[in-house]
C-alpha cells in the first residue's frame, strides 16, 4: 500500500513542455489553513529533482520562496540544472499555477565525499519518545494529524511564553522510512514561534524557508521510522516579520538545518 505522503509528493512528467517540468496535484491530507503545507511542496520539489535524469548526487541544499497561496488542484514544477560541477550541482524551479508563479527557488545537489568531520551544534537534551504524550495541532490543520508529534518543550497548549523553543520528538504518522523527500517536509513542522511567544494562533505563513541537508543517504537508512528530535526558536520578532531556525537529529547525528522567514499579523 502507497503510503499517504508519497501519494502527496508524487509528480508526472509534462510531455509536451518547452524545458523539463513535472506535474503535481495538491492532496487532502496535507492542507494547511491556507492552501497545502509548506512543507510538502518543499518535499514535491526535492523528489522531482531527484528523479530527473542527469540529477547529480543528493540534496545538500534547498530555498523555496512561496510568493503566493497553491490552491487546490494541479500545479507545474519546470526545474532546470543552470551549473554541473564535479561534486555539486546547482539548480533554479518555478511553480506554476493558472497561469501564474505561485513560489520559486533554489536547490544544490551533489556527491559526499570522505572529509574531516565534526558537530559543533549540541543536540538537545530530550527524555526518550515513548515517554512524552503525543500530542496534535488544532483539528483544521489537516497536515498534522500525519505526523507522531510528542513535545518536550514548547507545545501549542502552555499558553504565552517568554521563550520561543519548541523541541519535539517527531516521525511520520503512518511510520515511513525517512528519505530526502521526508527530511524536508520534517524541516517545516515547526508552527510559527509567534504563536507561542503570544500564547495564541495568528495570521502567519512563511515566506521563505532554506533547509541544509546533513545527513547521507546511509544516515537515513539507519534511521528508518524511528523518532528523530526537532528543535527550533526564533531570532527576532517584528515588522510584521520574524525569522525561525531549526535543527532535526537523529541519534547522535544531525540531519538536517532550517531556516525561514515567516510573516504575521497582530489581530485587530
Amino acid at each position: 500500500m502507497t503510503h499517504v505522503f508519497d501519494e502527496a509528493i508524487a509528480v508526472t512528467s509534462v510531455d509536451d513542455a518547452a524545458e523539463y517540468t513535472v506535474r503535481a496535484t495538491t492532496h487532502p491530507a496535507y492542507n494547511n489553513m491556507v492552501g497545502p503545507f509548506g512543507g510538502v511542496t518543499a518535499a514535491t520539489v526535492v523528489n522531482a529533482i531527484q528523479r530527473h535524469p542527469e540529477v547529480l548526487g543528493d540534496p545538500l541544499a534547498l530555498t523555496i520562496n512561496y510568493t503566493a497561496p497553491i490552491g487546490e488542484g494541479q500545479w507545474d514544477l519546470p526545474v532546470t540544472a543552470v551549473r554541473t560541477n564535479r561534486t555539486n550541482q546547482h539548480w533554479v524551479f518555478r511553480i506554476e499555477q493558472n497561469d501564474q508563479i505561485v513560489a520559486t527557488g533554489t536547490a544544490v545537489f551533489g556527491v559526499r565525499r570522505d572529509t574531516w568531520s565534526d558537530v559543533e551544534a549540541e543536540r538537545p537534551q530530550a527524555a526518550a519518545a515513548e515517554s512524552v504524550s503525543a500530542s496534535d495541532y488544532g483539528d483544521f490543520i489537516e497536515w498534522a494529524k500525519h505526523y507522531d508529534k510528542r513535545f518536550v518543550t514548547g507545545g501549542l497548549d502552555l499558553g504565552q511564553s517568554a521563550d520561543s523553543t519548541s523541541t519535539l520528538w517527531l516521525r511520520d504518522h503512518p511510520e515511513r522510512d525517512i528519505d530526502f523527500p521526508a527530511l524536508t517536509a520534517m524541516s517545516d513542522v515547526f508552527y510559527p514561534r509567534v504563536f507561542l511567544r503570544r500564547g495564541t494562533y495568528l495570521p502567519a505563513g512563511t515566506i521563505s524557508l532554506t533547509t541544509y541537508f546533513h545527513a547521507t543517504a546511509e544516515e537515513l537508512a539507519e534511521q528508518g521510522s524511528t523518532h528523530v528530535l526537532a528543535t527550533a526558536r526564533a531570532a527576532r520578532f517584528g515588522h510584521g516579520h520574524f525569522d525561525q531556525y531549526g535543527q532535526i537529529w537523529g541519534g547522535e547525528a544531525l540531519l538536517a538545518t532550517t531556516h525561514q522567514l515567516v510573516y504575521y499579523k497582530d489581530p485587530a
